[in-house]
């Protein structure tokens, strides 16, 4: 059975960090592109960054460089998103998806898997 689980979300203060994790089952990593997506409250689901599985490059959202770093453990089966610097505004729920193929993509309805969330809140 094809799963994705994340882990890692809670309260966190601004300014602080989190990582994020996204275990793995049922498939290889190096099939598919990973993503991870965040949606705030009344807000569309937006994609945070993207890890392809050609070449091993990283596609970033503007908002998030320099700040957020998609990672993956091949071993584990396992992906993560650190996250520091983190703002009032980011907290929501954050989702791993993939997709099948080796290109990142930013479309939603191009992700064919998706783990259930986890929610990050950023406040004092």
């Amino acid at each position: 059975q094809l799963q994705l689980v994340e882990s890692g979300g809670g309260l966190v203060q601004p300014g602080g960090s989190l990582r994020l994790s996204c275990a793995a089952s049922g498939f290889g990593l190096d099939d598919y592109a990973w993503a991870w997506f965040r949606q705030f409250p009344g807000k569309e689901r937006e994609g945070v960054s993207c890890f392809s599985s050609d070449g091993g490059v990283v596609n970033y959202a503007d908002a998030v460089k320099g700040r957020f770093t998609h990672s993956r453990d091949s071993a584990k089966n396992t992906m993560y998103l650190q996250m520091h610097s983190l703002k009032p505004e980011e907290t929501g729920v954050y989702f791993c998806a993939i997709k099948r193929g080796d290109a990142c993509s930013w479309y939603l309805e191009e992700y064919v898997y998706w783990g259930l969330g986890t929610q990050v809140t950023v406040s004092s």
